[in-house]
């Protein structure tokens, strides 16, 4: 008879994810909190792409445009109410926010689905929606958890958005023929309140950890004034390091999205056989990123350190674009995109999220919404217009992709002195 003992299963888990005694119930609450708010996101992200459509592709810039400048003015909005609400009040009033304008779309949608301006409000809120509350909820996740418990447990949270995105994509795939379109925004509306649920879970989960000596009160307004977090990602060395790092990768993104398209045209004609290739490549980003998030992410981190994290992505695009460059082909394409998002979900993302452990609450909030919001999307659109600049002047797909390649080796040294940044605040704070 076989006598081992075997661990009883609360210790599996806790083994696997590097939980240490008392994070399970937050980390679970995290969980939900991200699957909840991606599936949310992923319910309408089909109807966005169908109301670019009815848009017309010739104003796909304006909208681009239009979306960095409502990101832009809505950060010190919502700055103004940090400085006045404390967090208990300030994040359940964001998703209630949305929740409201999801009922709005609901009745608009019903009463005139193909409205041209509709559709043009539509694509601009969506992009709004998907960069703000998705910062908010990553702001939260530094105010709550330490920089070591980041480098253990933000990818399995990370997870949890993997999995909502899964569940969320299935929604109207399956179900839009009987629901409508309009009834899609009911759907996520409830999905987005039940993150308000996880909102006060975790505070409750979390609050003896917040409660430390000399940590400051979390349920207080945060002061200050409504530009302070613009100033302090503009002009702080640190903050300014991690905006810096943002919009190297918004360019190197907007570049492979352009051979994307070019070299899906050239080597596929069927636009069905394009449609198939392009869902394919979007299970495999699903499939490998969760993997990674679930089993490789915290490894990853604890043992190499966190350069590791901000340095894989840099050096992913490094390899994949001199391969572009040298031997343009749609399976390299494949393999270099697919690569490039799963690491970007699974490795870089939960990286960059770290680096925002260490500074103050104001700047979690505050600075760290502009760098995710307006920041990001304005490095979209000054991306899009040097591209276009410089294929005016006559740059080829394969200039483009060497233009990448010093920015992602700048890339590269910006995410190291980031890494060593982070350590080197982490110990003057916590000595």
């Amino acid at each position: 008879m076989d006598t081992t003992t075997q661990a009883p299963p609360s210790s599996r888990w806790r083994s696997l994810f590097r939980l240490e005694p008392g994070e399970g119930k937050a980390l679970a609450w995290s969980f939900a909190y991200f699957f909840l708010l991606l599936a949310a996101y992923y319910v309408l992200r089909p109807v966005r792409t169908e109301m670019a459509v009815q848009s017309g592709v010739k104003n796909l810039p304006w909208l681009f445009t239009a979306t960095f400048l409502a990101s832009f003015a809505l950060q010190p909005v919502f700055a103004w109410l940090g400085s006045r609400l404390p967090r208990a009040r300030l994040l359940p009033a964001v998703y209630a926010f949305f929740v409201v304008n999801l009922i709005v779309f609901h009745g608009l949608f019903g009463f005139d689905a193909q409205a041209p301006e509709l559709a043009m409000t539509f694509v601009v809120w969506l992009s709004v929606f998907n960069l703000f509350v998705v910062s908010v909820f990553w702001s939260f996740m530094a105010d709550v958890f330490s920089t070591a418990q980041g480098k253990r447990l933000f990818g399995v949270i990370s997870a949890g958005g993997s999995c909502g995105a899964i569940v969320g994509a299935g929604v109207p795939a399956f179900l839009v023929q009987y629901t409508g379109i309009a009834n899609l925004m009911l759907v996520s509306a409830t999905l987005l309140t039940g993150c308000i649920a996880c909102i006060h879970g975790l505070r409750h989960s979390t609050r003896s950890a917040d409660t430390d000596p000399g940590t400051p009160d979390p349920e207080r307004a945060l002061g200050g004034g409504a530009l302070d977090g613009i100033r302090a990602a503009l002009s702080t060395p640190y903050l300014g390091g991690i905006s810096l790092y943002i919009l190297l990768w918004t360019y190197s993104g907007i570049v492979l999205d352009l051979e994307i398209a070019r070299l899906f045209a050239e080597s596929i004609a069927s636009p069905l056989e394009r449609t198939r290739l392009a869902a394919q490549m979007e299970q495999a980003v699903s499939v490998l990123a969760l993997l990674a998030q679930l089993f490789l992410t915290n490894r990853l981190i604890e043992r190499f350190g966190l350069a590791a994290a901000l340095v894989a992505l840099p050096a992913i695009n490094l390899v994949g674009f001199v391969g572009l460059a040298l031997a343009p082909s749609l399976a390299l394409l494949v393999v270099f995109d697919v690569a490039r998002r799963a690491g970007e979900y699974a490795i870089s993302k939960p990286g960059r999220e770290v680096l925002f452990t260490v500074v103050d609450r104001e700047a979690k909030y505050k600075a760290k919404n502009f760098i995710d919001t307006a920041l990001t999307r304005g490095g979209t659109v000054l991306s899009g217009w040097t591209v276009n600049g410089l294929k005016a002047l006559g740059a080829t797909g394969t200039i483009l992709a060497m233009t990448v390649v010093p920015i992602a080796i700048a890339w590269a040294v910006v995410g190291l002195w980031l890494a060593r940044r982070q350590a080197t605040i982490a110990r003057e704070v916590r000595p």
